[in-house]
C-alpha cells in the first residue's frame, strides 16, 4: 500500500491536475469541454455544467488532500464558472450544458445534474468556507426536494420551467426510464458530502430515506444487484448489471452511512455493500481489471475509464470493512497496474483514455475530455487511495 499510495499520489500530482490546469479558460471562463483523440482542444466546444461542476469539485478536494494553494485558484474559477454561467437566474436550477462563452445551450433541468452541482459546492465550501458557495448549495437542495421528486423518490428529466420531459439523458440501453438508480445514487452521494458540511437535520433524514429506497426497491438480493432502470413503480425495464456501478455504489453507500451515524442503517446497509463488492469481484473482475456491464447474460467485455477507477476505490473499500478479503486488496493494487499498463495515454499533453477493448486497444472514435469524460472517478480514485488508513 505504500507503494500503491506513493504512485498514486505522484500520478495524481504530475498528471491527472497539469492536464486539467491547461483546459482553464481564461477568456470565457471554465474549462475547455472538449479535447479530441488526436489532443487537439476545442475552446468553442459546448462547456457541459456536469463536468464544470465536477472539475471544481476536483480541484476543490485536490486542495483539501494536498495542500497545495494553486488548486484553490482553480477551484474558484470553476465556481465562479458555475454561479455566473450554469444557473439559472431567472427559473433557478443548473442548466444542462452552455455554450463556450456562458450562453444557455441545452437548458435541460436534470435531477443528476442538480446534484452534482451541490455536490461540488459542498466541497468547495469545505476547502474555503465561502458563504455564497453553501448558500447557493441549500437553494439547489430546496428546488430538488419541491420541483424533482414525488412520494415515491426522484424524478429525472425537466424543461427550463421545471416541467417533466422525457428522460433521454440518463437512460441507456434502449429504454426510457422514469427512474435510475444512477440518479438516485449520486443525490445520495452530494447530499452525503452536504450533510457532512452542514449538518442539517432534514438532510439526514433524506439520506436515510435514500438507503430505504436503496435498500427495498433498487437492490435486487436473488441476483445479488442494482436494478438500473425503472418505471415510476420501480418495475424494472431491463435484464442490467452495470458492474461500475455496483462497487462505485458499495463504497459511496458506505461513506453514507459512515458520515448520517445511525448504527440501524449501517446493520441494514452494510450486508447491501458487502454483496455487491463479492458479486462484483467474483463476476466482472477479470484479465486483471473490470468488464462493463451484462446486458441479458451478455457481457459487455470494454473496458472503461471510470470503472477501473471505481474498482480501485471499491475494493479498497471492501477489504478496509472486512480484513479477512485480502484478495480485495490484491484485486485494487492489480486493477492499479492495469490502468498503468492500458488506460493511462502516455502522450504529452493527454490524461486517460476513454474505453478500451478487451485487450488494451483505446478506442480512436472516443475523446479525452467531452461532457462527461472529467477528473471526477479517477481524480477522485487517486484522493481516495491518499486519504484511506489501509
Amino acid at each position: 500500500m505504500k507503494e500503491l499510495k506513493k504512485e498514486i499520489r505522484e500520478h495524481l500530482q504530475q498528471s491527472i491536475i497539469p492536464f486539467w490546469k491547461s483546459l482553464r479558460d481564461d477568456t470565457y471562463g471554465g474549462y475547455y469541454g472538449y479535447v479530441g483523440y488526436d489532443l487537439t482542444v476545442d475552446e468553442r466546444a459546448v462547456k457541459g455544467c456536469i463536468l464544470n461542476s465536477r472539475i471544481t469539485w476536483f480541484f476543490a478536494n485536490a486542495y483539501l488532500t494536498l495542500g497545495d494553494e494553486s488548486l484553490i485558484s482553480e477551484a474558484r474559477h470553476g465556481f465562479e464558472f458555475m454561479k455566473e454561467f450554469c444557473l439559472d437566474k431567472e427559473n433557478g436550477g443548473v442548466f444542462w450544458s452552455v455554450t463556450y462563452d456562458g450562453k444557455p445551450e441545452d437548458t435541460t433541468k436534470h435531477t443528476y445534474n442538480q446534484a452534482f452541482s451541490i455536490y461540488a459546492l459542498s466541497a468547495y465550501y469545505d476547502a474555503t468556507k465561502d458563504e455564497e458557495s453553501i448558500r447557493i448549495a441549500e437553494e439547489l437542495y430546496e428546488l430538488i426536494e419541491e420541483k424533482c421528486r414525488n412520494e415515491g423518490g426522484y424524478l429525472e428529466a425537466f424543461d427550463r420551467q421545471f416541467y417533466p420531459m422525457e428522460n433521454d439523458k440518463l437512460s441507456e440501453n434502449g429504454v426510457i426510464a422514469d427512474r435510475t438508480m444512477n440518479t438516485l445514487l449520486h443525490v445520495f452521494e452530494s447530499y452525503t458530502e452536504f450533510y457532512r458540511v452542514t449538518k442539517k437535520k432534514e438532510v439526514k433524514e433524506r439520506l436515510e430515506w435514500m438507503m430505504d429506497i436503496i435498500a427495498e426497491k433498487i437492490y435486487n438480493p436473488k441476483l445479488h444487484r442494482q436494478e438500473v432502470f425503472f418505471d415510476l413503480d420501480y418495475h424494472t425495464l431491463i435484464d442490467l448489471h452495470s458492474y461500475g456501478h455496483d462497487i462505485e455504489t458499495a463504497w459511496l453507500v458506505d461513506r453514507g452511512v459512515e458520515i448520517v451515524g445511525n448504527p440501524e442503517y449501517e446493520a441494514k446497509m452494510t450486508p447491501i455493500t458487502k454483496d455487491l463488492t463479492r458479486q462484483i469481484y467474483e463476476t466482472a473482475y477479470k484479465s486483471h481489471s473490470l468488464s462493463n456491464e451484462c446486458e441479458k447474460g451478455i457481457v459487455d467485455t470494454d473496458r472503461v475509464w471510470w470503472v477501473q477507477a471505481e474498482a480501485v476505490v471499491g475494493f479498497l473499500n471492501g477489504y478496509q470493512k472486512d480484513k479477512d478479503r485480502s484478495e480485495y486488496l490484491k484485486a485494487a493494487e492489480d486493477i492499479w497496474q492495469y490502468i498503468k499498463t492500458y488506460l493511462i495515454d502516455t502522450r504529452e499533453g493527454s490524461e486517460w483514455y476513454w474505453l478500451l477493448d478487451r485487450e488494451g486497444r483505446p478506442y480512436e472514435d472516443k475523446p479525452i475530455v467531452e461532457p462527461w469524460k472529467c477528473p471526477y472517478h479517477n481524480g477522485r480514485m487517486c484522493i481516495e487511495v491518499i486519504r484511506r488508513d489501509i
